[in-house]
């Protein structure tokens, strides 16, 4: 092993004690992070969480998180609302558009419940017309593109897709689908498009303005390995006239001399509502500097590439076990199958003997998470272990 690499993992407690898979769930964090929540709420209690000094602490910290998320996305920071998770910057999205009865809201067939959730309301509230486009058909065969093209009505107002599939880890060619959706002459004018980015943000090198998505949410949690509660919401400047606030509180308006609200702020920020653990902002900028410490987005993906190639190969030499993908897989998740079921059971067992993956319902599969600081020996035991369970 590298000791540069041996060096990095040493700052993630988590990986001492077991093979960790999970990062598709939720990420170890690296203890600068640990220690930051620390000391954040030390320095809130110190000297008083309600104070100008603590209050001046708090923009800052804000104002360095929203830097630090800006740089790895290649956005501009007025363009990012802090949230909590990507299911909170969904529903901003979702609920922040101006909907009509008969719009057409396009879904592919691989998004998270808690998304399907959301348009299952807004159908059931507004009147609106919901359909599934197949994309889980389009992993190894197919063109994901065409498929969209295919869904698309003229009463369609949203195209609601995820960069990564939660499920079979398929990277869509997101750039693609919203030149096609932009291009589209619907009813009420160009089809937006949301883009659910739990499994991107922290593995693909990403440039937002140049996908041009109209929004983008995402989380710290995963990937970034940063902590629970804190995620983005991109508003592409295009879309931001055509989203209206949903929950409002004092974060995101502007004030008269008298302290009332008289207007949104003009960016983001319109979007966020009122107090936040805010520590956490801290320990979500050291998780990202962490990262950065060790390579840029390129050289952590290529080596998330090369580590998922490898567990993916090694799958396909196993008897009874046939990967999702037939080919190598394009970012951190590998997903597979057991020839004679019995996923659940085999996630438990794997988990008993210190290696932690994640069983999925829809396919009925395993999914394994690999990212540039796992280990090429991780792999091989892996690998061993599941030979094992399927002798």
């Amino acid at each position: 092993m590298d000791s540069s690499l041996a060096q990095h993992r040493q700052q993630f407690p988590a990986l001492s004690t077991q093979c960790y898979f999970n990062y598709g769930g939720q990420g170890p964090m690296p203890q600068g992070a640990i220690a930051e929540i620390s000391s954040g709420h030390e320095y809130m209690q110190t000297h008083g969480p309600f104070s100008n000094t603590v209050n001046a602490w708090a923009h800052q910290q804000m104002q360095q998180v929203r830097g630090a998320i800006a740089a790895e996305l290649q956005i501009s920071p007025t363009t990012l609302t802090l949230t909590e998770n990507v299911t909170v910057g969904c529903n901003i999205a979702l609920w922040g558009l101006d909907w009509q009865a008969g719009d057409h809201i396009l879904l592919s067939d691989c998004e998270h419940p808690g998304v399907v959730g959301i348009v299952r309301e807004l159908a059931r509230r507004f009147d609106l017309a919901v359909s599934i486009c197949p994309l889980l058909s389009t992993l190894n065969h197919g063109d994901p593109v065409q498929a969209i093209a295919q869904h698309l009505r003229p009463e369609t107002r949203l195209v609601v897709i995820s960069h990564i599939l939660w499920n079979t880890g398929q990277v869509l060619p997101l750039a693609e689908i919203v030149a096609l959706c932009h291009g589209y002459a619907g009813r009420r004018g160009q089809v937006r498009v949301l883009v659910d980015a739990a499994q991107s943000v922290g593995v693909l090198p990403l440039d937002l303005g140049a996908i041009a998505a109209d929004f983008y949410a995402f989380t710290g949690h995963k990937w970034l390995c940063g902590p629970a509660g804190i995620g983005g919401l991109y508003v592409s400047p295009n879309a931001l006239a055509d989203l209206r606030p949903t929950f409002i509180g004092w974060r995101g308006v502007t004030k008269d001399a008298q302290g009332n609200p008289i207007d949104w702020l003009p960016d983001g920020r319109r979007f966020e509502v009122a107090t936040s653990d805010v520590p956490l902002y801290g320990a979500m900028s050291e998780a990202i500097a962490t990262h950065q410490r060790w390579g840029s987005t390129a050289d952590r993906y290529r080596r998330i590439c090369h580590l998922s190639r490898l567990l993916w190969e090694g799958l396909a030499k196993l008897p009874q076990v046939s990967c999702l993908r037939t080919a190598p897989p394009e970012a951190g998740l590998v997903s597979f199958q057991l020839a004679d079921g019995g996923h659940a059971q085999a996630v438990q067992t794997l988990e008993q003997n210190g290696f932690l993956l994640r069983m999925l319902l829809y396919p009925d599969c395993i999914r394994a998470c690999v990212h540039y600081f796992t280990l090429e020996s991780e792999i091989e035991r892996l690998l061993g272990a599941i030979a094992h369970l399927v002798r």
